[in-house]
């Protein structure tokens, strides 16, 4: 019996089997990939204690698993009702990281809490989509007004401007995913396209600005990074963006087909953060071109399946919380992986489910339960209608 049927046969595991599955694959290769790419970082911080950092992402793990699976059996109005509590308490959260957070590579990114640390970020990634979800479930006569379309916006600008100044990219992630959420969600063309003509001219005008200013007067801030990685990008200059690309695409290059093996990674010593940033050329290596389809199918799948459930879904607040989730984590790590091939610059982007990081389990956890939570609620309104159906008796009998 494969994987699916023993998942569409359990009365725990509620919600879409094809989503569980994804989940059981995503953490089982997160566990073997953190344990063979921790090694360095080991002998550097745990005295060579090689196993500290797989019980520890196990630990993340059964805690996310545990969420995971209490918040997919909560009931699916309960989203809905504290979209707009949980939207605000993360944006509260970013203003405390940005304030009196950890400095980790000149950004404020973290809070420090009982010897664990929170990145308010991967929080808010989730619950704002959620938000919006409710917000244009609750708008949809009035989704033509231009009123409507800054309200749902005002919420997401504002967190991503407390965002940008500890992970650009994730700023950029979540305005992305924001804003196609609001397509789906039938807000008019001509707002969203003034909105992204907007944007790309503010980019266009930072890159600029970037490229001819003196970083060095900005040393404690996060535009030498930027500038570096967008030079590297570009062809121009040198910087450690370079070395990471390099090492990356060596990981790649020289896993071929079917990959060294498990725990044969031999970037590992020379690749910076292979447990996180770029655990998906650490993969490759090791498990060759076919571990790194089985990722890319994975989230391919999970679009699909979130596809399937927009579909069938009766109440628009179900569709549009799970593609926005689905999208928002299935663009994260297609970004990952660009970066780590070369084709985009360097971010520090993780792989959902799989990259080391407690706060990025926790979170990613979270969605999934979300997901698989509105999966359940779809499934049982489609039994629940095709039994009503089945039971009626029509009027000629």
């Amino acid at each position: 019996m494969s994987l699916i049927e023993k998942l569409k046969k359990s009365n725990h595991l509620k919600g879409d089997p094809y989503i569980w599955g994804i989940v059981f694959v995503l953490g089982f290769i997160g566990v073997l990939a953190v344990y063979s790419s921790t090694g360095t970082l080991a002998f550097a911080k745990q005295q060579g204690n090689t196993e500290f950092y797989l019980f520890r992402h196990l630990g993340f793990l059964v805690v996310g698993f545990f969420t995971m699976y209490t918040i997919h059996n909560i009931p699916f109005k309960f989203y809905a009702k504290t979209s707009i509590f949980l939207m605000w308490i993360s944006v509260v959260l970013l203003i405390v990281a940005l304030t009196f957070g950890l400095n980790i590579n000149n950004a404020n990114r973290v809070i420090p809490i009982f010897g664990f640390t929170l990145q308010p970020s991967d929080m808010t990634k989730v619950f704002i989509m959620v938000w919006i979800a409710k917000f244009l479930s609750k708008n949809q006569e009035e989704v033509d007004n231009r009123k409507v379309f800054y309200k749902a916006m005002g919420p997401v600008l504002l967190a991503a401007a407390l965002i940008i100044p500890e992970n650009l990219s994730t700023a950029l992630v979540l305005i992305t995913s924001c804003t196609l959420l609001l397509y789906i969600g039938r807000i008019k063309t001509r707002f969203i396209f003034s909105f992204a003509g907007g944007g790309i001219l503010l980019i266009s005008l930072f890159v600029v600005f970037l490229l001819n200013v003196d970083v060095d007067k900005w040393s404690n801030t996060r535009l030498p990074t930027w500038k570096a990685r967008i030079e590297s990008y570009a062809g121009v200059g040198e910087s450690g963006s370079d070395y990471q690309k390099t090492q990356a695409k060596i990981a790649i290059a020289t896993g071929g087909l079917t990959g060294k093996g498990p725990g044969h990674s031999t970037q590992r010593n020379f690749l910076p953060h292979p447990y996180s940033d770029f655990i998906f050329a650490i993969i490759v290596e090791e498990y060759g071109l076919f571990g790194g389809l089985i990722l890319i199918a994975a989230f391919i799948v999970l679009l699909l399946r979130s596809f399937k459930m927009v579909v069938e879904a009766q109440k628009s607040f179900a569709a549009l919380v799970v593609l926005g989730i689905s999208f928002s984590m299935s663009l994260q790590a297609f970004i990952h992986m660009g970066v780590n091939v070369g084709r985009l610059p360097v971010t520090g982007l993780t792989l959902p489910l799989v990259s080391m990081g407690g706060t990025s389990i926790i979170f990613n956890s979270i969605a999934f339960g979300i997901i698989l939570g509105t999966s359940r609620h779809i499934r049982e309104e489609k039994l629940k209608a095709s039994t009503q159906g089945a039971g009626a008796v029509p009027e000629t009998a």
